[in-house]
């Protein structure tokens, strides 16, 4: 049964300092018993990263594709699991007004990170909160999955204009701002027709992130977790997919020699 003290244990053990700007994707059943539960690993992180800035996906694209496209940031459920819904209710969380790819904050500057997702019109959008990460150094943390759930990738995508990621139409939202207003905004979903799941091939370049010094294996609780790098991710990525833009999906895998040059 894992406390609150060792979870951040194991923070500090894979050598995080608390101050970094960081976004965790999470299974809370990869961590195994928790005393207090999934309160209590919010209550860690959040008491870790205090000095720092702690973001949480609260995506709702699952909604919106079963035709619930009004999105309020203060009671639309996410759809990815139970820490993301827990988090953004909790006091002092701030949550981005994205209406399919919404992410919320806690810490450093949190609101200012946040702002002007409303006016964005695709889930990652070059600019944004994806794509600050490696604007500001920051870190991406998968507790007990995989780069399939490595969101960042897809806002790599958008920002080299990979085609065929995006639907050609786009779905008609809208947002609840903070005053109380509505705005429409028209957004476009990620769409392959020979991958419509576009980021469960992104486990392809697990050992080119890993072997090029952009990820690494740690541990929080019982779950296999990896540490990312969002600059030198993006810095892989890019190299791949430069001589072949869409590799990532109409490659069976990818080969060493198309990482080879950036090896660590």
């Amino acid at each position: 049964m894992y406390t609150k003290s060792d979870l951040m244990e194991h923070l500090r053990l894979a050598g995080l300092t608390g101050s970094e700007t960081i976004l965790i994707h999470s299974s809370m059943k990869a961590m195994g018993p928790v005393e207090g539960g999934a309160d209590t690993v919010l209550d860690a992180w959040m008491e870790f990263f205090r000095e720092g800035l702690l973001l949480l996906p609260t995506h709702t694209w699952a909604n919106a594709d079963r035709g619930e496209t009004d999105f309020d940031p203060a009671t639309s459920e996410a759809c990815i699991g139970i820490l993301p819904n827990l988090f953004f209710r909790r006091p002092g969380v701030i949550r981005s007004l994205h209406p399919t790819h919404s992410m919320a904050g806690f810490g450093r500057d949190a609101a200012q990170y946040l702002m002007g997702e409303e006016d964005t019109c695709t889930p990652c959008a070059p600019g944004g909160c994806y794509d600050r990460l490696r604007q500001r150094g920051g870190k991406i943390l998968l507790v007990g999955v995989t780069h399939a759930r490595n969101t960042f990738i897809h806002g790599v995508e958008e920002l080299l204009c990979v085609p065929r990621r995006l639907t050609d139409k786009p779905l008609r939202t809208t947002v609840l701002l903070r005053d109380g207003s509505r705005k429409v905004v028209w957004m476009r979903r990620h769409y392959n027709e020979q991958q419509p799941l576009i980021s469960e091939d992104f486990v392809k370049l697990t050992r080119a992130l890993e072997e090029c010094g952009a990820a690494r294996n740690i541990r929080l609780g019982d779950a296999r977790c990896i540490l990312c790098d969002a600059q030198r991710t993006f810095e892989v990525i890019r190299h791949i997919l430069a001589p072949d833009p869409e590799c990532i999906i109409t490659s069976p895998e990818i080969l060493p020699e198309q990482w080879e040059a950036l090896k660590v």
